[in-house]
């Protein structure tokens, strides 16, 4: 039995995806799936997600579709494994205002990763990640998590979104961060990308070190995480990543179009769609992140 659209609408509305709002440039609606299973196990499954279908402002447009928990889809298994793993479930949990942000800035910037090899960090249900596999003509995508099962939704959302990604080699593995990890030759990327990843504390210096170890030392190389600035929770964080000799600058205008929106936001605007909307929690700052050495070397080339 198909579901009415009433009920599939009622359900995307589950999906937590945004503390109170959202920017909205992603455009997303549900999927109406056909029930074709018997079996009570995948039937309970089937209750615990929705299908969405995010239409990315491309040029032409493309349209990923994407499997995801319901909010109330989150149970006690989820928990036990984030500390058996010692990770979070906010992948789970989620999808971030700073990873719609981030989507679209990547989209609308293709130039920074064609023929690129890319890492999205932390990738939730990987709507950026797979985004810059669909737009940019990049060389490759690796989608990862450190919880394994927002690593098997990824893995469904790849095969269910293949045919978009042309010659892009795409792929998702489950990463933990880690301060112990030591460079590996030939594992580097040009670009890591991480979206709302700052938020606790405890895992600063080891996303500061996974990013040193994971990217590339070459002209251009680069790391693109999108985050609020969350108290002194993303100063915390630079700081962090200074530590391991990585330099970071910060951008608060890096969009005219995100800028724009957030100052409605700030002003309460007619037609706002976020009401209580919270600068300091709700709209992500941009930094960019590169080897010292690199940014040193290329200050003296300008100079």
């Amino acid at each position: 039995m198909q579901r009415t659209v009433l009920e599939a609408e009622n359900d995307l509305n589950k999906v937590s995806r945004r503390p109170g709002g959202r920017f909205n440039v992603i455009q997303c609606s549900p999927v109406l799936e056909e029930a074709t299973t018997a079996n009570p196990e995948e039937q309970t499954q089937n209750r615990r997600e929705v299908v969405a279908r995010y239409t990315l402002p491309s040029d032409p447009n493309v349209v990923l579709t994407l499997r995801q928990r319901k909010d109330s889809g989150i149970d006690l298994s989820d928990f036990i494994n984030s500390q058996k793993y010692d990770i979070d479930s906010t992948g789970l949990v989620c999808m971030w205002p700073a990873e719609e942000i981030m989507t679209y800035y990547c989209i609308s910037r293709p130039e920074l990763f064609r023929n690129k090899r890319v890492i999205e960090l932390g990738s939730g249900y990987g709507l950026a990640g797979l985004a810059i596999a669909a737009c940019s003509e990049a060389s490759e995508v690796l989608l990862t998590d450190g919880n394994p099962h927002v690593v098997e939704y990824i893995q469904k959302n790849i095969t269910a979104n293949n045919e978009l990604f042309g010659d892009t080699k795409v792929r998702t593995c489950t990463l933990h961060w880690s301060r112990h990890q030591a460079a590996m030759p030939g594992l580097n990327f040009d670009v890591v990308i991480a979206a709302d990843c700052t938020f606790f504390k405890d895992f600063h210096l080891d996303l500061a070190y996974s990013i040193k170890s994971l990217l590339g030392t070459a002209d251009g190389c680069q790391a693109i995480l999108f985050n609020p600035r969350r108290g002194h929770s993303l100063d915390r964080f630079v700081r962090a990543a200074q530590s391991v000799e990585l330099d970071v600058e910060i951008q608060e205008h890096y969009d005219s179009r995100i800028w724009n929106l957030h100052e409605g936001f700030v002003r309460n605007e007619p037609g706002s769609e976020w009401p209580n909307y919270d600068e300091d929690h709700c709209y992500p700052l941009l930094l960019s992140i590169t080897h010292q050495q690199l940014r040193s070397a290329t200050r003296a080339l300008d100079d």
